[in-house]
């Protein structure tokens, strides 16, 4: 273990990494999924559509596959658009852009079922309520909506959540120097890959509970005075 500890900037600056990462595309997934689940609850057929286009797409291909094609076909696609229309040169996306912009956009389709669900689970008379009392939608979506949303989605997002933040290891296919990566590098330079590995293990480890208590706290927080049958 002496080893490790020679490692340890490394494999904290990868850490760093992974929960920045972890926490921009929390953010990202949450606006698509707020709106995947708008569109999937349109009144409008074209827009019904849209929203289940999108959740099937993430469903049916695995998370590397996508990652691969929004990194290395994304920055084929804008730079030969560049070159055909003369606006920009070269570009060079990002690995960590291209790690928030695919994990997301994945996890904005699980999340975009997870708010379906529960702004289905809420009671239409409160809705109808709120339009009676001359709330504008904002007020009733901040004053009604959210609040009750927030907690029937809370068990899913938990689980969506600890889902991204172990996805986040992805991302290393594609060169960004994150734990994994940093670990991996660490441990195959000094032949103690399997210790390494077993340090990433307890430091994810370490993520989840951490987060875990986040989430309980937010849970009693949103479920106070609330009684469930």
């Amino acid at each position: 273990m002496g080893t490790v500890f020679e490692y340890w900037s490394v494999l904290l600056d990868g850490t760093l990494v992974t929960v920045s990462l972890a926490l921009l595309s929390l953010l990202l997934s949450v606006i698509c999924g707020l709106v995947g689940a708008f569109l999937k609850l349109s009144n409008q057929p074209s827009m019904q559509r849209a929203g289940n286009a999108y959740t099937t797409l993430v469903r049916g291909v695995p998370d590397l596959v996508l990652m691969m094609l929004i990194f290395y076909g994304g920055q084929q696609v804008l730079n030969d658009f560049g070159n055909w229309s003369g606006w920009w040169g070269y570009i060079d996306v990002n690995q960590f852009f291209a790690g928030v912009v695919t994990l997301g956009f994945i996890f904005g389709a699980y999340m975009a079922e997870t708010f379906r669900g529960a702004i289905l689970a809420i009671p239409k008379g409160q809705i109808e309520a709120g339009v009676a009392c001359g709330m504008t939608p904002g007020m009733i979506f901040c004053r009604v909506t959210w609040p009750q949303m927030v907690s029937f989605a809370l068990p899913s997002f938990s689980n969506n959540w600890l889902v991204l933040v172990k996805s986040t290891a992805l991302v290393s296919v594609i060169g960004l120097h994150d734990l994994v990566w940093n670990a991996f590098s660490a441990g195959r330079s000094v032949r103690q890959l399997f210790t390494f590995m077993i340090v990433v293990l307890v430091i994810y480890l370490i993520i989840t509970a951490i987060s875990d208590l986040g989430l309980r706290w937010l849970g009693r927080k949103y479920n106070t005075g609330v009684s469930r049958g």
